[in-house]
């Protein structure tokens, strides 16, 4: 209240000095022909008056209670009625001025002040400059508070997509972590000599997710180092059951990626893949060209297996909706014998 009030008060001066050009504009159009300064000075206190009030009707009523609202046949209807108030009001100062500054002497009178024609087009050009402000100002506050909306609901959408990909990283990480601990377990289990070296490994592994996967992008060739730990820590638990070939063409050495892109792709290939006659054969291609990042990956696999099933795939179909909307081509293939997945992601250099 107190702001609206001291809002209210800035105004006034404003308001004080256009009402006081409109008195001057008055005076100085209907003073032809006429040397009554009594007469004139009268004449052009009462048009500002009915100005004044027809203007803040138009401005603070009508305009805001009517057209805004597209009440238009409303408006109209005030419109004429107020027409006729102006009208009506201009005759009787008009008589007044005959009767008793001129004395009944007609022809004595500017001629300008005779002619309500002309009288009532200068006040209503007055209101309808001020009604013109008042809808500018409206247009231009109105696009004002919907721009700042607009801002608030990106922000708002914005974080609730970091949110959502924060959460979907957390999902990844046990999912990494339960496959990576299971297979040391069997290998503490029965002391296998490559047991450190899986420590080592996995180490590796876990200063990558905790100090590098809450950062936006990382370099390809983390990623890759990434990927190369986690394969080798599962050679090591398949031992000779596993065959992996991992294919790398152009890797930028500046270009950046979101961390954990990849690898839910080759955990889904371990955990869901199929030993065919003693071997599990994954095949990984990884090629750069021109603003392309091409990836591959295919598992051998049995027919009707449930595949696309569990976190790992249904997360990243997700971050790469947010990460790269229509940016983006995911390709999943369930072949009789063979599991493949193709992503193309386009990035800017």
């Amino acid at each position: 209240m107190q702001k609206e009030l001291i809002l209210v008060l800035k105004k006034i001066p404003i308001h004080f000095l256009c009402w006081m050009l409109v008195w001057f504009f008055f005076k100085s159009f209907f003073s032809v022909g006429s040397s009554n300064k009594a007469f004139l000075f009268w004449f052009s206190s009462l048009l500002s008056i009915v100005t004044l009030i027809t203007a803040y009707v138009f401005v603070y009523d009508l305009i805001p209670k009517y057209l805004l609202k597209k009440q238009y046949k409303k408006f109209v209807l005030y419109t004429i009625y107020s027409g006729v108030f102006v009208a009506t009001t201009i005759l009787m100062i008009e008589v007044v001025g005959f009767v008793f500054y001129f004395n009944l002497e007609f022809q004595k009178m500017p001629a300008l002040t005779t002619n309500p024609a002309v009288i009532l087009v200068c006040i209503f050009f007055i209101v309808v400059l001020a009604s013109g402000l008042k809808i500018l100002k409206h247009s231009y506050k109105s696009l004002d508070e919907k721009k700042t909306l607009e801002n608030k609901f990106l922000q708002t959408k914005l974080e609730l997509k970091e949110q959502e990909l924060k959460f979907l990283k957390m999902q990844i990480h046990p999912h990494f972590l339960f496959n990576s601990l299971n297979t040391i377990y069997g290998f503490a289990i029965t002391k296998a000599d490559e047991a450190p070296e899986m420590i080592l490994k996995l180490s590796n592994l876990l200063d990558y997710i905790l100090y590098q996967v809450e950062k936006p992008k990382v370099l390809l060739v983390e990623e890759v180092n990434h990927l190369e730990d986690y394969i080798s820590l599962e050679k090591m638990r398949f031992h000779d059951t596993l065959k992996v070939s991992f294919k790398k063409e152009n890797i930028n050495d500046n270009l950046q990626i979101p961390p954990m892109l990849l690898i839910p792709f080759v955990e889904n290939s371990f955990k869901h893949g199929f030993t065919a006659n003693g071997i599990l054969k994954v095949d990984i291609h990884l090629k750069i060209d021109a603003n392309f990042l091409f990836f591959e990956i295919e598992n051998s696999s049995k027919e009707k297996e449930d595949i696309n099933a569990g976190i790992g795939l249904d997360n990243i179909k997700k971050r790469l909706e947010m990460l790269y909307p229509k940016k983006h081509q995911l390709e999943i293939i369930d072949k009789k014998d063979a599991f493949k997945v193709s992503l193309k992601i386009e990035f800017n250099k």
